[in-house]
């Protein structure tokens, strides 16, 4: 063997070793937060769910990014989308989707509108499936007796949106609500969709499983449900988020115990045991019930999450700032050292948390080989939930091969 060969091969050892243990050398070059839209100073609409995805085109990737506008708690005006052909620079104005918008209920008790929407590029249609699930209004108010819910989604393809669709589960586990909100999905080779969906017969206790649904350009359609993964405590397990990473899937899982959920599975549908977030030494972290997602690079694996710090102990479910952490990919914890802050907490979160902004309910994105996506409404409760379309622009040390 000669000796570039040598090297070439001890490198590449050495490389996976590293990653192996968690331990690679550091990725992230920069981290940089844009203000997309203003809407704090009343100057603009306070947009919330800011959801990007990736698109082909002729000339370029297209960001493609589904919103709502917030004016209440769980008070969600319809969903627009809007597009960027020069990578974020430049933004078409939001538009209103038909299909996802309000609709009177057929007992005229009120409106069925739309929340949570994730859209995805679906390659082999040449479709984007934006899926959320259904919301009841009463009036000018979120209706805090919801009929059974279930998740609803529609099809954007040639500049056109189709009509609004259920995905129909009929298993008793799910009579009260069965749902895939804010959850991100994988897309597999033979077109399938797989995800994680959370469900429940009551409003307690939801329960999560794997998912795999067959998608055809038009109609989406569950056709295996995995093992159930349960949880006693609050509601149960909540926005469940899915990625297929170096041949294993991943799932995280909101809860209301004070903890956040991790589990692996070999086909996306039979997890192993779930277990709670906890530093590489051993420690849990404390989150309190608010999502969590992954953020995939060829070289590592990384969460994006909020957690109990000093900086923000009297912020509501401690909802800012946005952190993330590599996953060590052997024991599911995360490794202390690599956290960095992506979107900072703006205020003071301990004498006066009123007046920090908001977070966490936010999407990951890879962009380019180079750049990922963090994206959030940050808003304020206590001052008619006006807020900013922020963008944490990651920019990374090594060229990311998964974009």
């Amino acid at each position: 063997m000669n000796r570039r060969r040598f090297l070439q091969q001890s490198a590449a050892g050495i490389l996976a070793a590293n990653l192996a243990s968690g331990q690679s050398a550091a990725l992230i070059a920069s981290i940089d937060k844009i203000t997309l839209k203003h809407g704090r100073d009343g100057s603009g609409p306070s947009w919330f769910h800011p959801r990007p995805c990736l698109v082909p085109s002729k000339d370029g990737p297209v960001v493609f990014m589904t919103m709502q506008e917030i004016r209440g708690s769980d008070f969600f005006l319809p969903v627009h989308w809007m597009e960027s052909r020069d990578l974020g620079r430049a933004w078409s104005e939001p538009q209103p989707v038909p299909s996802l918008g309000r609709v009177p209920t057929t007992d005229a008790r009120g409106e069925e509108g739309v929340c949570d929407v994730v859209p995805q590029y679906h390659a082999k249609t040449g479709s984007v499936l934006a899926v959320g699930h259904n919301v009841f209004y009463k009036g000018p108010k979120f209706d805090r007796n919801q009929p059974a819910r279930c998740p609803v989604y529609s099809v954007y393809k040639d500049g056109r949106w189709s009509e609004r669709k259920r995905l129909i589960w009929d298993d008793p586990r799910g009579a009260n609500i069965y749902t895939n909100n804010c959850g991100q999905r994988e897309v597999l080779e033979d077109g399938s969709i797989a995800f994680v969906m959370s469900f429940g017969a009551q409003q307690t206790g939801r329960s999560a499983a794997g998912v795999r649904c067959s998608f055809d350009g038009e109609t989406l359609a569950i056709q295996k449900v995995g093992r159930e993964i349960k949880h006693a405590a609050g509601r149960g397990l909540l926005e469940p988020s899915l990625v297929r990473y170096r041949g294993k899937f991943y799932t995280t899982l909101r809860a209301e115990d004070n903890r956040g959920y991790v589990a692996a599975s070999d086909d996306g549908l039979d997890f192993e045991e779930k277990q709670p977030w906890r530093w590489d030494d051993g420690t849990p972290l404390e989150m309190s019930t608010t999502q969590q997602h992954w953020l995939p690079h060829s070289e590592a694996l990384h969460l994006v999450y909020t957690r109990k710090d000093a900086s923000n102990v009297n912020v509501m479910r401690w909802r800012s700032p946005l952190f993330m952490a590599q996953v060590d990919l052997k024991t599911l914890r995360l490794i202390r050292d690599t956290e960095r802050i992506v979107l900072p907490l703006e205020g003071d979160g301990v004498k006066a948390p009123d007046e920090v902004p908001l977070m966490g309910n936010f999407q990951t994105t890879n962009i380019s080989p180079n750049e990922s996506w963090v994206t959030d409404g940050g808003m304020l409760p206590k001052h008619g939930f006006k807020g900013d379309l922020l963008l944490g622009k990651i920019r990374w040390s090594r060229p990311n091969t998964l974009v």
